[in-house]
C-alpha cells in the first residue's frame, strides 16, 4: 500500500493540483531553494505571489536543497511515493532523478493553461505571459 507525500513545485501552485485532488489526506510539501532565487534573481513581486498561492494550500513550507529536503519529508512521514506534478522547469529532471534514486516517484500530468508547442522563456512571468495571453483570450 501506498503511504505518498506530495512535493508541490512551482508550476502548480493550485489547490486544483492533481497530487492534492488524488491524495487529499497525504502531507504536502514546497521547499525555497536558496540557490535557485539567486540563480534566477526571482524578485520580491514573485517570491509574495508564490507565498500568497503557499497560503492557500495545505502544505508545510520548508528552505534549502530541494531533494533532500523531500527526502527528509519522506522519511519522517514514513512515506514510500513522493507525488508531483509535471514541470517544464530545467531543474525539475534533476531534482526527480535526485529523489527517484531513493525513493518511488510519480509525476502525474497537469492539464495544460493552453496549447502551445513553441519556445517560451519562463524565467521571467511577463515573456510567458506576452505568448500565453495571445492563445488564452483568443
Amino acid at each position: 500500500m501506498n503511504n505518498p507525500v506530495i512535493w508541490i513545485n512551482g508550476d502548480c501552485l493550485s489547490p486544483h493540483n492533481p497530487a492534492l485532488q488524488e491524495y487529499p489526506q497525504a502531507p504536502a510539501l514546497w521547499v525555497w531553494d536558496d540557490v535557485l532565487i539567486s540563480e534566477w534573481q526571482i524578485g520580491i513581486k514573485r517570491l509574495t505571489f508564490i507565498y500568497e498561492c503557499l497560503l492557500e494550500l495545505p502544505v508545510e513550507i520548508r528552505r534549502g536543497n530541494i531533494a533532500a529536503e523531500i527526502l527528509n519529508f519522506t522519511k519522517e512521514h514514513n512515506a514510500n511515493l513522493v507525488v508531483t506534478t509535471d514541470s517544464p522547469s530545467p531543474r525539475f529532471n534533476d531534482i526527480c532523478n535526485q529523489i527517484h534514486k531513493s525513493i518511488k516517484l510519480d509525476i502525474l500530468s497537469v492539464e495544460p493553461f493552453f496549447e502551445y508547442d513553441g519556445y517560451i522563456d519562463l524565467q521571467r512571468f511577463s515573456r510567458y505571459w506576452k505568448v500565453a495571453k495571445k492563445y488564452v483570450f483568443e
